[in-house]
């Protein structure tokens, strides 16, 4: 069992862990938060409100996955039902995250992300909805929309307290901010 120095040299930087994936020859794919989505008709249908994924994959008729760059922000609805109506509503506004950040485990997202907004309910939901529209209207993509009007819509909407509405002012001095970080 005599091993040559070079064989030895070889076996041992190959073993070794690197910091960096794609020294490693790693994809880039782990980086990326994986995002399932799915739809049968009248019973799921769990699908993304915005954002931009990188890239898509069809997992069979009723399910694909979108995966996102880290910081990506994007809104995922989730719709249930049953034979007798409406079982339950869902919206959950994301932030992607490294593998390192801390994050939030959440069902169907891998390996997790920062929750900035959880609504459940009709009513709830639907607010929220409409406060994406309004936004959308103002020509503003909700996903540069400032994190934090997101976490305050939440916590107002928590509260029972009025909700603000995202106006151009508050986008602007969010981009003049966000040039700063």
């Amino acid at each position: 069992m005599n091993r040559s120095p070079s064989r030895m040299d070889a076996a041992s930087q190959s073993a070794a862990p690197s910091a960096d994936p794609s020294a490693a020859g790693q994809s880039t794919e782990r980086l990326l938060t994986r995002v399932a989505l799915a739809f049968i008709d009248q019973r799921i249908n769990l699908y993304l409100r915005f954002g931009r994924p990188q890239r898509e994959m069809r997992v069979d008729r009723w399910q694909r996955c979108a995966f996102f760059a880290p910081n990506a922000i994007f809104a995922r609805v989730l719709w249930q039902g049953n034979d007798y109506g409406t079982t339950r509503w869902q919206l959950i506004v994301l932030q992607a995250c490294k593998p390192l950040d801390s994050m939030q485990r959440i069902r169907g997202i891998r390996p997790g992300a920062r929750t900035l907004l959880h609504v459940e309910g009709e009513r709830r939901v639907r607010i929220i909805l409409t406060q994406i529209d309004i936004i959308e209207a103002l020509g503003i993509d909700p996903i540069d929309v400032s994190p934090s009007y997101w976490q305050t819509l939440g916590n107002r909407l928590a509260a029972g307290l009025p909700i603000p509405t995202y106006t151009t002012e508050r986008h602007a001095a969010w981009l003049t901010v966000r040039r700063w970080l």
